[in-house]
């Protein structure tokens, strides 16, 4: 028996369950797993199915268990299981600050931005979503949203402006377009179309 064992904070064991543990059915009926969850620990522990025939799933449900562990609605961390191209990456933000509370929140704040502008840009213009939660930021998105989006926020966190960051983001954005724009006249993008 496939098992992995992931922890939340306890306070988002609430919302992994979900109003008469929906979220909790959603995910079990999407993917091929069992989910414990101790709501005491916030321990989760996901167990894939016997009938289970890809066993990379096991981690599809540990990155939407996270995602939801890491501030994320349950909406938002179901598009982990919509494309197989869409990724979970998690910042820990001690890991770069070290434990200094203060640094943490002052960091927190300038990446959420005023009234959660910066955050809003962030996801704007790279595409991903992003969560500023505890000590992480989480970002779902495809690789090169989730890539973008990870340089915005170390930008940020290294102390670069605003401005320059949402720049950069800008620049990132519009390359992205001409490349997907390449790809799709170039017919490689829909070659069922020819």
């Amino acid at each position: 028996m496939k098992q992995l064992f992931v922890k939340i904070p306890r306070e988002r064991i609430g919302v992994l369950i979900g109003q008469n543990g929906s979220v909790k059915d959603y995910i079990q009926k999407k993917l091929p797993v069992k989910l414990d969850i101790d709501s005491e620990s916030g321990d989760v522990t996901i167990t894939l199915r016997e009938d289970a025939e890809d066993p990379s799933l096991l981690f599809r449900a540990k990155d939407v268990v996270l995602a939801i562990g890491r501030g994320f609605s349950p909406e938002r961390a179901f598009k982990l299981l919509e494309s197989e191209d869409c990724m979970l990456d998690i910042i820990d933000l001690r890991e770069i600050l070290g434990k200094s509370e203060s640094e943490i929140r002052r960091i927190k704040g300038r990446i959420i931005g005023r009234d959660g502008k910066a955050r809003e840009m962030i996801e704007e213009l790279s595409g991903a979503s992003v969560s500023v939660y505890g000590h992480t930021v989480a970002i779902i998105g495809d690789v090169e949203q989730v890539n973008v989006a990870r340089e915005a926020i170390n930008m940020l966190i290294d102390g670069s402006q605003h401005s320059t960051v949402y720049r950069f983001l800008q620049r990132k954005k519009q390359e992205l377009k001409r490349r997907r724009l390449e790809l799709w006249e170039g017919g490689t993008l829909l070659p069922e179309s020819r």
